[in-house]
């Protein structure tokens, strides 16, 4: 069995609450990720939100929010799924399909972000195919249906 540990992308880049958004969208560009976690602080790395590309899009540009002004705990998603990095990679495949995540934060037993598992991880990483499609279907698929 695929530990969560064994396909995850490991120490990912954070931000804290008080980033700005502007300095969010800088990370992302820079580590060329959609995802960027919001932890507590950096010392801890504590994780208590997520912000996407999706995020920008939807909450700030969509609303004509300044990204100069308007802080990453303002956008952040606050309702977290999350792994831990010995549980088998299949739970965070459940959990993905389920919530229809694209990526899914791992975190330690004191929610510490020590990587994220990404739909590209598990198709470059996972040896099972068939998996990896069921998986890319379910979280697809439309939230109304």
């Amino acid at each position: 069995m695929t530990k969560c540990s064994e396909v995850m992308t490991k120490d990912p880049a954070v931000c804290v609450p008080g980033d700005l958004v502007a300095d969010v969208a800088r990370v992302m560009k820079k580590e060329d990720v959609g995802p960027i976690p919001i932890v507590e602080d950096g010392e801890t790395r504590r994780l208590i939100g997520m912000v996407t590309d999706r995020d920008l899009v939807l909450r700030m540009v969509a609303e004509g929010r300044d990204t100069k002004t308007t802080k990453a705990e303002e956008v952040m998603s606050r309702k977290i799924v999350t792994c831990q990095a010995d549980d088998d990679v299949q739970k965070a495949l459940d959990a993905m399909s389920k919530n229809q995540l694209r990526r899914i934060p791992i975190v330690d037993d004191e929610n510490r972000i020590v990587g994220i598992i990404a739909q590209a991880d598990v198709a470059t990483r996972v040896n099972q195919p068939e998996k990896t499609a069921a998986m890319v279907k379910k979280i697809s698929r439309s939230k109304t249906k």
